[in-house]
């Protein structure tokens, strides 16, 4: 007999619904609310993108508003006849040296100091060499050197946390390598030099003095004044300050002021030259050719009364 076949199960018949030939379905469509809280939120985010690359930007560059360095040394102190070492100290951990300079050593019958000049934002060395002449001549041994990001100096963005470690660098040098007694050493700078030399001095009370030449009112008004900076918050993305009145009062040291014969461009300098305890001196000089040589002359008379 042949096998009996089980019934099919067929499944229940669906009715279809006919679309008309060539129609598709409709897309999806977005209602105008949801499309109106997506711009409310992509415009202030993409808003807030744009200021956030602006503030790394500002970060990143603000300063070459304050410091020009310069990399080639175009002249050394043999060019002016001043005999002269050049030296290299602080080892990185790489044991490579960091920071370049020039050791011009006192002559004969000199005075028993020694100077660490720190010289303005502009440059390098080699732009020094009138100030390095005028220091030696009154007869003592000069240290200068440039700060990183300058000359032949490692590479890096300069700031004031940066020169500051320069600075204290250079006295390392003196005391431990050259067995320069602190007692004999006096800080000497030239611009924002000067406002460095103040904060290096305010912070060790055990040197001779320090010397301060033109240094610069509110130096940092050339970043905060920039139009750029008030688009961003300024003051919160750069740390650099170089005040002269906190470390003026906190100084206890014999002081040199060498300051224009014009009190109202430098208000803020004459308020810290008033807020000083310690001893100090101010020297007005004209801008003529016997300028320099009328700052020989008051350095020798400070450095004479400097207490031994």
């Amino acid at each position: 007999m042949a096998p009996r076949k089980s019934p099919q199960k067929h499944a229940p018949h669906r009715p279809q619904t006919a679309h008309p030939r060539g129609t598709r379905e409709p897309p999806p469509t977005v209602s105008g609310k949801w499309l109106l809280g997506a711009v409310a939120v992509t415009i202030p985010a993409a808003a807030f993108c744009g200021w956030a690359v602006l503030c790394l930007l500002f970060w990143q560059g603000s300063w070459q508003l304050l410091y020009h360095p310069a990399a080639i040394i175009a002249r050394t102190p043999a060019s002016i006849g001043l005999a002269f070492d050049p030296i290299s100290f602080a080892v990185a951990d790489t044991g490579a040296t960091q920071l370049q300079g020039w050791w011009i050593p006192a002559g004969a019958g000199s005075r028993p100091y020694t100077l660490i000049y720190l010289h303005d934002r502009n440059g390098n060395l080699a732009d020094t060499l009138d100030d390095l002449a005028s220091l030696h001549s009154a007869g003592v041994s000069v240290l200068a050197f440039d700060y990183r990001g300058y000359g032949q100096s490692l590479f890096a963005h300069p700031s004031e946390a940066r020169w500051r470690q320069d600075a204290e660098w250079a006295l390392q040098y003196l005391t431990a390598t050259r067995h320069v007694d602190e007692h004999a050493i006096v800080i000497a700078g030239s611009g924002l030099g000067a406002n460095l030399a103040l904060e290096v001095a305010a912070a060790h009370p055990g040197l001779a003095g320090v010397v301060l030449e033109a240094p610069l009112d509110a130096p940092m008004s050339i970043i905060f004044d920039d139009p750029r900076a008030h688009l961003v918050p300024a003051h919160l993305l750069v740390s650099d300050r170089f005040s002269v009145a906190a470390p003026a009062a906190a100084l206890r040291i014999p002081s040199l002021w060498v300051l224009s014969n014009s009190p109202a461009r430098q208000a803020e300098t004459e308020l810290a030259f008033q807020r000083v305890a310690a001893a100090k001196m101010r020297v007005s000089l004209p801008a003529s050719s016997d300028g320099r040589k009328d700052f020989v002359n008051a350095l020798a008379r400070w450095l004479d009364d400097l207490p031994r």
